[in-house]
C-alpha cells in the first residue's frame, strides 16, 4: 500500500543524509582548563594573516590565571630566524566549556566589537596529548600537540575529522614533522 508520508519520509532523509552525517562543528562538551594548561606545539594549520611571518617551531603556552582567564603566548620561528612572539587573554563562552574568545589587543579595547574571536576545541585527546581548535566558520582550524610531531595515521585522522566537520583543507599548512 502506498502510503505518503513514506514518500515525504524517503525526501527528507535523502536531504537530510548528508548533513545528519557529518559531524557537527561544536567545541567539546568538556574541557578542563588545568590540564589544557601548558605548552602546545603547532602540527598545521589554515593559514592566518596573524601567523604569516611563521615558518616554524610554533607554539603556544596557555596559562590558568587567577581571574578565570587563561593567557595565551604564541610564538614562532621567522624567516630570518628570529622569533615572533604575542601574548593575548582567553575567556570562556557561559555554558559552553569548551569555547573559548581570545584577544591580542590591549585590555582597554576589550569591549570594542571584533577584539574577541572565537577559539573553539573541537577535538580533544581524553588525555590532553593532542586537541583540535577551530572556529564557527570554519576559517580557523590548528592541530596541536604536547610533542613536537605527530604520528602519521593520527594526523590523518584528524584531518578526516575536520573534513567531516566542513573545513576545507586545500590550503592547510603543515608546520611540523608528521611521520
Amino acid at each position: 500500500m502506498w502510503r505518503p508520508w513514506t514518500l515525504v519520509g524517503s525526501l527528507l532523509l535523502a536531504v537530510a543524509s548528508p548533513t545528519a552525517m557529518a559531524a557537527s562543528n561544536l567545541p567539546v562538551p568538556e574541557l578542563d582548563i588545568e590540564r589544557y594548561s601548558g605548552t602546545w606545539h603547532e602540527i598545521a594549520r589554515l593559514p592566518m594573516f596573524f601567523q604569516r611571518k611563521c615558518v616554524s617551531d610554533t607554539t603556544a603556552i596557555y596559562t590558568a590565571l587567577p581571574d578565570g582567564d587563561i593567557e595565551v603566548r604564541n610564538a614562532c620561528r621567522t624567516r630570518d630566524g628570529g622569533r615572533d612572539e604575542s601574548v593575548g587573554v582567553a575567556r570562556r563562552v557561559e555554558g559552553h566549556p569548551g569555547a573559548l574568545e581570545v584577544r591580542f589587543a590591549p585590555r582597554w579595547l576589550s569591549w570594542a566589537p571584533g577584539v574577541w574571536a572565537d577559539y573553539w576545541v573541537i577535538a580533544l585527546d581524553p588525555d590532553y596529548q593532542w586537541a583540535v581548535v577551530g572556529s564557527p566558520s570554519k576559517r580557523y582550524l590548528w592541530i596541536l600537540s604536547r610533542s613536537a610531531g605527530m604520528d602519521k595515521p593520527l594526523f590523518e585522522r584528524l584531518l578526516g575529522e575536520a573534513e567531516s566537520r566542513g573545513y576545507a583543507l586545500d590550503e592547510l599548512v603543515v608546520t611540523a614533522p608528521v611521520d
